[in-house]
């Protein structure tokens, strides 16, 4: 009798236990190797938690999977057992397709138009994946699709891609190019090179938008206006007009103009640009080497030269002074005066950092 009692209360603890227990149900999938608060997981990751099996998105640590927080772990439904963590299939990963204007939060991983995939570095309204590279990086958790683009970084340090720099100008002329922009950074090498990574990226959208205007969207490699070529001749000056008289018109992304300007740019480059101004629109080096020249160590009409007031904080609005601020700025011509603000504004997006105050004249 005392066997036939303790059997049954073997049998109801077990049945109790049974009822208190989770189960898996028929045909759930092995449990992956436990969640771990101080295991660091990288987008694809498996775990389990609380009887289910969980799949990261992103990079993640010390987030307990949950459907509700970040969202950074996919429920993968109820896990039974236990056994090794599964490993994604090279290549199979499934990531969403990018969708332009769409909002998308840091770690948030995308499959581009190419193919390739790119995670999310900083949070963004759907900026472009290859364009828009301070937003987003190249992800892989698979071998990477053929064709698809990586990013190195820029020779120097510039803080502009060449893809970047092809979507500012889209309708540039071939004489612009980005190589010969590369190999004038030499020449001043404290350009978009000077402060935090912000100030650097601001520097730079500003210059370039300062020269889309000057140039239309550097189309432009010489002055149209003709009828002006003769009237850049400063008689006065003791060299004079060694290449003529009709020779020193606007030339370059900053059009370059003067006898005097083409001296001065010249002897600070080490280029007799005085004898030989058509060097400015038939090598492409040095043509923007007169635009950083100008950039870098002239005040114009302003009160400071354009690197100066980007890398010291007073704002894109004293790079336009500086020039052309006798014509444009104090409400001289406010319309073009908006025209390069709007170039800043959509490049410094393009380079992810913000325009900063300032931005008028």
């Amino acid at each position: 009798m005392k066997r036939l009692l303790a059997l049954l209360s073997a049998v109801i603890t077990a049945l109790a236990l049974a009822l208190l227990l989770p189960t898996a149900p028929a045909g759930a999938a092995t449990c992956a190797a436990s969640w771990n608060a101080a295991t660091a997981y990288t987008g694809g990751a498996t775990v389990s938690y609380g009887g289910h099996n969980w799949y990261a998105k992103w990079w993640t640590q010390n987030e307990a999977p949950s459907t509700a927080g970040s969202g950074v772990w996919s429920d993968q439904g109820a896990c039974g057992g236990s056994g090794p963590t599964p490993t994604p299939t090279p290549g199979s990963c499934d990531h969403p397709a990018w969708v332009a204007g769409r909002t998308y939060t840091t770690g948030s991983i995308v499959r581009y138009t190419n193919g390739g995939l790119y995670r999310a570095t900083h949070d963004n309204p759907g900026y472009d994946p290859v364009i828009s590279t301070w937003y987003w990086e190249p992800y892989s958790c698979g071998p990477t699709p053929t064709g698809t683009p990586t990013t190195t970084p820029n020779p120097g340090g510039f803080p502009v891609s060449q893809t970047q720099f092809n979507q500012m100008f889209p309708n540039r002329n071939a004489f612009y190019t980005y190589q010969g922009l590369l190999d004038a950074l030499g020449a001043y090498p404290g350009f978009a090179a000077t402060g935090s990574d912000t100030v650097r990226r601001q520097e730079a959208a500003a210059f370039l938008a300062n020269v889309n205007h000057e140039t239309g969207g550097l189309v432009y490699v010489v002055e149209q206006n003709t009828a002006n070529y003769p009237h850049y001749c400063d008689t006065s000056q003791p060299y004079g007009c060694p290449a003529g008289q009709a020779a020193y018109y606007g030339r370059g992304p900053i059009q370059l103009s003067w006898n005097f300007n083409y001296k001065a740019a010249g002897d600070a480059l080490g280029i007799d640009l005085l004898h030989n101004p058509n060097l400015v629109q038939t090598d492409p080096a040095v043509a923007w080497k007169t635009a950083l020249w100008y950039w870098n160590t002239q005040t114009g009409p302003g009160t400071m030269t354009p690197h100066n007031a980007m890398v010291n904080g007073y704002g894109f609005g004293e790079t336009i002074r500086s020039i052309n601020g006798s014509l444009e700025c104090n409400g001289g011509n406010p319309a073009q005066v908006q025209s390069r603000i709007d170039a800043y504004q959509n490049f410094t997006r393009m380079l992810g950092t913000v325009p900063g105050s300032n931005l008028g004249c």
